[in-house]
């Protein structure tokens, strides 16, 4: 996949702000998962054609199932990890 118009890293947060992403490139992405009072930190790189559309999303189609966020909000939810 191609990504000519971007300039990473982008965040990313769901609309139920349980799962927070920091996509580093178009194929490595941070997720900081909120279940309950824990955190759960997770870096994947997209290696498999799920992950990498999972991606494609979270940098493009992201205003359909959730917003875009400040590098701020991020490191703010990071610090709790």
């Amino acid at each position: 996949m191609v990504f000519e118009d971007i300039q990473f890293p982008v965040y990313r947060k769901y609309k139920d702000n349980k799962r927070f992403f920091k996509i580093i490139s178009g194929t490595c992405f941070e997720e900081i998962q909120v279940i309950g009072s824990k955190l759960i930190f997770n870096k994947i790189e997209a290696k498999q054609l799920p992950e990498m559309n999972q991606v494609y999303d979270l940098v493009y189609n992201y205003p359909d199932f959730g917003s875009e966020i400040t590098e701020n909000e991020y490191l703010t939810i990071f610090s709790r990890l």
